[in-house]
């Protein structure tokens, strides 16, 4: 466990402290100490141990005082019989603000676990827009819960170790904190692939003494070949990080043995001119890697990262990487944020370009979005790390995510633009909607009156703003033509049954049925009966007595439409609210018992049911989403599909389809066909009883020698 005074001797290194701040943060850590008195990690250890730890690493990340201070102070609110009111007494306003930002979400009374997640990531965003120091304390809580994380069942350490790959590593990275970015990615990767982890720790351990000695080598020869330049930069040579190596292997599918640029070397010069000098050097000495050179230099990455980057043909006829930037720039590659801070005014360097709230401040643009899965999707897209750099025909810069199309780049200009684009054109030529740009394309939107969204298009966009803005939509289309649905429906049924629907309406002959039916107006009673949430047959019965319906037939013919609606369906799912309901299950997702669902009413059709992350419900109104769960004494069979891909060798197949059969798997089908790099892919339909058996199977096969990557995949269909 790190000390006190360790924390204090890094802070004076860059801060040089008073005795007031040393005797603060003694005073907080005494507090702290006192608070947390008996309190035990997972780990077994004293609480304690946590709060230091995340100071330590604050302190790793240089920042202020009333930083260091929260760290020891940022769990006693919410852990602890400590307030608010007693912090802020003690230790000052702005660090008793602080620590509300960075306490978690609590136990609310939410009803799913992504509603908490996003409820809690939308706290800790809000807290950032007011003192960006809140992310920053809350990075360092998560690496240090992410160090420990062994100690906690294994289902927590998956929820957890996901989280963090998905939101915090991404978050990290836009902000510039390399270190911390590639040692959240490292963790993550460890809890959520334990076997590929393991098996590449031993391949990296094995190979390190080789490489450290082809670093010294390689960097004597760059020193050398430098200085016949006269440039004397400084060079260091390192590794690329587990999870790095990795994803550069899945990427290219490559084995261990043929990833050659895991060795990076940065060149750190005196000023701006002798990066440039120095990459005429490297080119002048080594033949450059076509399409890999990139000049972050010219143009920043979002999160102010500025470097040159290029890939030679090394001096042993192997592929080496090359960073070149000045000191300052380096400062900010790997502190990020932290290294433009202006302390104790908890806001970045005035004088600085770097537009880290840029960042921050679209995050906070989805701060409105009710649905907690549409709010995850959109944040997780804004975290989005690689980009391409597009102009518009101004010279104006945007960056998008790789991959952005026209549409894109539309909703990016405007709301309108983007609703109303009709066609795009890339460096003077006409494209396809769904053309993927490029760095340096200048893309041009025409837009015509008659154009509205189309549901398409949400098969190719990639940014958050564009998934959204289309989503919004077709949404208030949907609102608009179930109004006019549930209208007519309720006109022509009480039509039926002989009586004047909107004369009763007029006069308030509706205004009781309407209040116990909990419908406040009749727009809100047309939404429902368009939805499928109500019928007008339940109406109709609420608002008159059966005796002076039309005739018996009348009555029997709408009991038996009320008995078919809802009929019962044995699908092992309980429907909040219903006794008695037919449901379906969305092929889109093939939800399995112990997995999130949310049911959805499907007019005619009952209720279908979906798991909670299926991005097919962010297409549809929320009003059609109702609370269902996993019936427990449901133990049907339930569909699944798996995506295998290995090495196209003898026997492969059968050792695979053996991996089914021993976990009492059944395969109703199953296809396979090879790929033009020696590789099969495999489509298996399964039957499972539950999650549970689905990651059992997947991680058995996982095992099997050849096989390089499992997944679920998910079927896609229309609503």
């Amino acid at each position: 466990m790190i000390r006190l005074n360790d924390i204090i001797e890094d802070v004076n290194k860059y801060l040089h402290l008073s005795e007031k701040d040393v005797e603060m943060i003694k005073k907080a850590y005494v507090y702290s100490a006192k608070v947390h008195s008996g309190q035990k990690r997972s780990s077994g250890e004293p609480y304690l141990s946590h709060p230091l730890e995340v100071s330590g690493i604050l302190a790793q990340m240089k920042l202020d005082v009333s930083s260091i201070i929260t760290g020891l102070l940022h769990d006693t609110v919410e852990d602890t019989l400590a307030t608010s009111e007693e912090i802020e007494s003690m230790f000052g306003k702005e660090i008793a603000v602080l620590v509300e930002g960075v306490t978690k979400i609590g136990q609310l009374p939410y009803t799913s676990k992504i509603e908490r997640q996003a409820e809690g990531f939308r706290k800790l965003i809000l807290a950032t827009a007011k003192d960006i120091r809140v992310v920053l304390i809350k990075l360092a809580d998560r690496l240090h819960n992410m160090r420990t994380l062994e100690h906690l069942r294994e289902d927590k350490q998956k929820r957890i170790a996901s989280e963090t790959f998905d939101i915090y590593a991404p978050l990290s990275h836009r902000l510039g904190i390399n270190w911390v970015t590639n040692e959240l990615e490292d963790l993550s990767f460890k809890f959520l692939n334990p076997d590929e982890y393991k098996q590449l720790s031993k391949q990296i351990t094995k190979q390190r003494k080789a490489w450290e000695a082809h670093v010294k080598e390689a960097k004597v020869i760059l020193i050398e070949k430098l200085s016949d330049f006269d440039l004397t930069p400084e060079i260091t040579g390192r590794f690329k990080h587990i999870y790095g190596i990795y994803r550069k292997m899945q990427e290219q599918n490559l084995e261990f043995e043929n990833v050659y640029d895991v060795m990076a070397f940065r060149l750190i010069t005196n000023s701006q001119k002798e990066c440039y000098e120095t990459l005429g050097a490297v080119h002048a000495s080594w033949k450059p890697v076509p399409g890999r050179f990139k000049d972050y230099i010219a143009l920043p990455k979002g999160n102010g990262y500025q470097s040159l980057h290029t890939t030679v043909i090394g001096p042993f006829n192997e592929r080496m990487e090359i960073q070149i930037r000045t000191r300052a720039m380096h400062e900010i590659a790997e502190s990020g944020v932290a290294s433009h801070w202006e302390y104790k005014e908890g806001k970045l360097d005035k004088g600085s370009t770097y537009e880290i709230y840029a960042t921050l401040r679209q995050l906070l643009e989805w701060k409105d979005i009710q649905d907690p899965t549409e709010y995850m999707d959109a944040i997780k897209g804004e975290l989005i790390a690689n980009v391409v750099y597009i102009f518009t025909p101004n010279g104006d810069l945007k960056e998008l995510p790789t991959g952005a199309t026209p549409i894109d780049f539309a909703y990016s200009i405007h709301t309108e633009v983007g609703n109303r684009c009709t066609r795009a054109n890339v460096n003077g030529k006409l494209v396809p909607l769904n053309h993927q740009l490029k760095t340096g394309d200048t893309v041009e939107i025409v837009t015509s009156k008659d154009q509205n969204p189309n549901r398409d298009w949400l098969k190719f966009v990639v940014t958050s703003g564009a998934k959204t803005k289309i989503r919004n939509w077709l949404r208030a289309e949907e609102r608009k033509q179930s109004e006019i649905v549930g209208k007519s429906i309720c006109e022509r049924k009480f039509k039926q049954n002989g009586l004047d629907f909107q004369a009763m309406l007029k006069k308030g002959n509706l205004k009781k049925a309407l209040s116990e039916l909990k419908i406040k107006d009749v727009k809100d009673l047309y939404l429902a009966v368009g939805f499928g949430k109500i019928s007008a047959n339940d109406l109709l019965k609420k608002a008159v007595p059966s005796d002076t319906l039309d005739s018996k037939g009348d009555r029997e013919r709408i009991d038996k439409i009320i008995k078919t609606i809802t009929s019962s369906s044995d699908g092992g799912v309980l429907v909040r609210g219903y006794d008695d309901v037919m449901i379906r299950f969305a092929n889109c997702c093939s939800p399995l018992p112990g997995e999130d669902i949310v049911g959805y009413i499907t007019r005619g059709k009952g209720i279908t049911i979906h798991r909670n992350d299926c991005q097919r419900l962010l297409e549809v109104d929320i009003d059609r989403r109702i609370d269902v769960e996993w019936d427990s004494k449901f133990k049907g069979p339930r569909p699944a599909r798996i995506l295998v891909t290995c090495t196209d060798k003898p026997g492969i197949l059968s050792s695979i389809t053996n991996t089914f059969s021993s976990s009492e798997v059944n395969i109703s089908k199953a296809e396979i066909h090879s790929t033009d790099v020696e590789d099969a892919i495999g489509t298996f339909d399964v039957v499972v009883s539950d999650l549970s058996q689905l990651e059992d199977v997947m991680k058995s096969i996982k095992k099997v020698k050849g096989v390089k990557s499992v997944e679920r995949m998910q079927e896609i269909e229309a609503l």
